[in-house]
């Protein structure tokens, strides 16, 4: 492995491991803000990334995807455990779960918003190092990839939690019909659906790049 190689695997990976930390964490807060301490009860209420790790998809796949397409299109940490039950009173379980489960990927939009902001400021006064600009553009393009992909409304992905608390409960329970075929169809949907995959992401990605561009001058 060429010094190339390992620049590239330290230049994507590290953004990858610290923004899946950051949504998982991210759903932990939610919940204890919510009343829900289960998270944090399990340890899970941090920003340690090791207590998110999923080998498979935390370090796995986002490194063959490194090395056999020069960056990381989706990965995955450990779900957090979460007991609507225990929210408080005052939210519903229903309505506690939307709210945690798009904690994660919003997460990420604000992580993507913070590194384009954070572009545009180097390119409007100069003086930042390439390393540190290419790694905010990593964490860019990521964070971008991470909220896009979690929000496909297919099981286990939060996408799917949002979407069916803010169903009415008859369109709920339809929706409920499709879980059994969910892994096949995420599946699918990773292997030959990229094109409607990037359609999305790309339209995120450009309206972040037009605040970098304000930003930036």
């Amino acid at each position: 492995m060429g010094p190339e190689t390992v620049m590239s695997l330290v230049h994507w990976f590290v953004p990858v491991l610290l923004s899946l930390t950051v949504h998982e964490w991210a759903h932990a807060a939610s919940a204890a803000a919510l009343g829900d301490d289960t998270a944090s009860r399990e340890g899970r209420l941090t920003l340690n990334p090791i207590a998110h790790l999923d080998p498979l998809g935390s370090v796995v796949l986002p490194i063959a995807q490194i090395l056999l397409a020069g960056g990381v299109m989706f990965a995955w940490a450990k779900p957090v455990p979460i007991s609507p039950v225990r929210f408080r009173r005052t939210v519903s379980m229903s309505m506690g779960s939307v709210i945690v489960s798009a904690a994660g990927p919003v997460s990420n939009l604000l992580l993507a918003l913070g590194s384009i902001i954070g572009l545009g400021l180097a390119q409007r006064f100069g003086g930042v190092p390439p390393w540190a600009t290419a790694l905010l553009g990593a964490f860019f393009v990521v964070n971008v990839g991470l909220a896009m992909f979690n929000l496909i409304p297919l099981p286990p992905l939060d996408g799917s939690k949002v979407l069916h608390g803010l169903l009415p409960r008859g369109a709920a329970l339809a929706y409920e019909k499709i879980f059994p075929y969910a892994p096949f169809l995420l599946m699918g949907l990773i292997m030959f659906g990229g094109r409607l995959l990037q359609g999305p992401r790309n339209l995120v990605l450009g309206w972040f790049l037009r605040v970098g561009e304000l930003v930036a001058g």
